[in-house]
């Protein structure tokens, strides 16, 4: 039940991830001059289907969260947690250039959820024989 508990809240934040994502996507679309670019890029089929691969990701990885078996689980949500994580931070220190609250926020909760995402791979409790 223990390592149940455990893989709940890993899939929770790989929810919590993609949500938002999808709110950042949506705020962008919001800023003055987003017309036809999001944080500076053109919004062409490439870009769109790229977006669309990086905000799926977490949806599976919550889902093989809950399947896989526990070793192979707990290191690939350790190791795509630290990558989320670092990725995350270049992607605030970029919204930092030019500032908006909502923005910073929901980049910023990223950073934190891909972190405990990492901590909470690498504090899964061991399995006793």
């Amino acid at each position: 039940m223990e390592i149940l508990r455990w893989k709940a809240r890993i899939a929770v934040l790989w929810l919590f991830m993609a949500i938002a994502m999808s709110a950042h996507s949506i705020l962008s679309f919001r800023e003055p001059g987003a017309i036809a670019e999001i944080e500076g890029m053109t919004l062409g089929p490439g870009m769109m289907v790229f977006m669309a691969i990086f905000w799926l990701v977490p949806l599976w990885l919550a889902f093989v969260t809950m399947t896989v078996k526990d070793s192979c689980n707990r290191w690939t949500n350790f190791v795509l947690g630290i990558i989320f994580t670092i990725l995350n931070i270049f992607h605030l220190i970029e919204h930092l250039a030019e500032p908006s609250v909502q923005q910073i926020l929901i980049v910023g909760s990223t950073v934190v959820v891909t972190a405990l995402i990492a901590w909470y791979a690498w504090k899964w409790p061991k399995q006793k024989a």
